[in-house]
């Protein structure tokens, strides 16, 4: 089952069997970064060291990085402005400097718990291509299987474009290819308007069509008894002017 939320939202969504946590808001009206990331009861700030909403409560930290993804005055461009770091979002002092004197009207962040790719700062989420931005929760079951499958398939731009070593960002760039597939340039200008959420939303449901394929593919020999094939694709993405986000298992 996959299930869509489009339009005007102020989400907060935490994966609840692997980890990281992100927040977005798409509004009318500019909120200031902090009174998103920092202030409320379940920002990123607060679940970078007290994450009780995740199911493995042994680990309740997200202390593996964090980022924040925002868009600016349509003067200084489409592309969305991104600020990451390897620190603790709660050991950030750059942050709170940030979030206290910014203001947009569509904000992505997130925090991040390791389980694909190292500590560094091109495996933080968000991923930006053009006025696209993206951000995963969950992970690619049979990953290792999986991995050189989907870099197979996908268009050159795409491939090299990836410079982490994350899974989600490679389901990023799946997406991109798939954007691409029907027809939409994902690092073009995509005009007034963006893409707009119908095209989005078909271009995640091919991205998780696509993965369940390179899944399906895998040899019985191939997978370890103790090898996790469930995915979870909690995916979120913005041109900047449409919100998309997934929850699929």
């Amino acid at each position: 089952m996959c299930r869509f939320l489009v339009g005007n939202i102020s989400l907060l969504h935490q994966d609840t069997i692997s980890h990281g946590f992100t927040q977005v808001y798409k509004g009318k009206s500019e909120i200031l970064l902090s009174h998103l990331i920092l202030d409320p009861a379940h920002s990123i700030l607060t679940q970078s060291y007290d994450s009780r909403l995740r199911l493995d409560r042994r680990r309740p930290h997200n202390g593996d990085g964090f980022g924040v993804g925002y868009y600016t005055a349509p003067a200084l461009g489409p592309e969305p402005c991104i600020f990451t770091s390897t620190i603790p979002a709660w050991n950030c002092i750059n942050l709170e400097r940030l979030a206290s004197k910014t203001v947009s009207k569509l904000v992505f962040a997130h925090v991040r718990a390791t389980t694909e790719g190292n500590l560094s700062d091109s495996n933080c989420h968000p991923f930006r291509c053009g006025s696209l931005m993206w951000m995963h929760n969950g992970g690619i079951g049979s990953w290792r299987h999986v991995k050189r499958r989907l870099a197979a398939s996908l268009g050159d731009e795409w491939f090299l474009g990836v410079q982490g070593s994350t899974d989600s960002e490679w389901a990023f760039a799946l997406f991109l290819d798939s954007l691409h597939k029907a027809g939409y340039d994902p690092s073009g200008d995509a005009g007034e308007g963006g893409f707009g959420h119908t095209v989005l939303r078909k271009a995640i449901l091919k991205t998780i069509e696509r993965i369940n394929a390179f899944i399906a593919e895998i040899p019985a020999h191939l997978k370890g008894a103790d090898e996790d094939a469930r995915s979870l694709l909690n995916f979120a993405v913005t041109d900047g002017h449409s919100v998309v986000c997934t929850r699929y298992v």
